[in-house]
């Protein structure tokens, strides 16, 4: 695939299918999709409305159309998996798109992991983009964050401790 627009028709038809063969209850009719060149941590996400007491687990009682939702593509994301991780990508966003459309919001709880298994999709997407900066504990080397840009954390990371030892950060910065 060489367009957004083709990236999109893609992933659109394998969702319908998806929805199909793995029972989702989702009405595709009220997702919009649209195609980042921007995001760098995320691949895909559902973008939607917040809803002021809306809990996972509490269906919501739709006074007319469900809300539209958008499902946004990560351009980069897309070429960085390999078709099976990405349609693995497209089950997880469907999942979240299964959860607002049926309780007005979404999560990663204890319902989005047992559906996410259910389903054969990740919990957590992988990260495609390498971070700029890594900040680990100096005592256990632990990863305590990562970093894509420039921020307090970065410039000041000697002025915080690991939650893990206690102990200072050290900084490993791009070369």
């Amino acid at each position: 695939m060489t367009t957004h627009e083709e990236l999109v028709a893609w992933s659109r038809a394998y969702c319908e299918r998806a929805v199909e063969a793995f029972a989702f209850e989702v009405d595709l009719s009220r997702v919009a999709w649209e195609v980042s060149t921007r995001a760098k941590r995320r691949a895909a996400a559902v973008k939607r409305p917040r809803l002021d007491d809306a809990t996972v687990g509490d269906p919501m009682s739709w006074d007319g159309a469900v809300p539209t939702c958008t499902m946004s593509l990560t351009w980069a994301a897309f070429d960085a998996f390999d078709r099976t991780e990405w349609t693995a990508t497209l089950r997880h966003e469907l999942v979240h798109v299964e959860q607002f459309q049926r309780f007005g919001t979404t999560d990663h709880g204890p319902r989005f992991e047992r559906r996410a298994r259910a389903v054969d999709a990740p919990v957590r997407v992988r990260r495609f983009a390498d971070p700029a900066y890594v900040l680990s504990c100096a005592d256990c080397d632990a990863v305590v964050a990562r970093r894509y840009r420039d921020c307090k954390l970065v410039r000041r990371h000697d002025e915080y401790v690991s939650s893990c030892c206690s102990a200072s950060l050290t900084l490993a910065e791009p070369e």
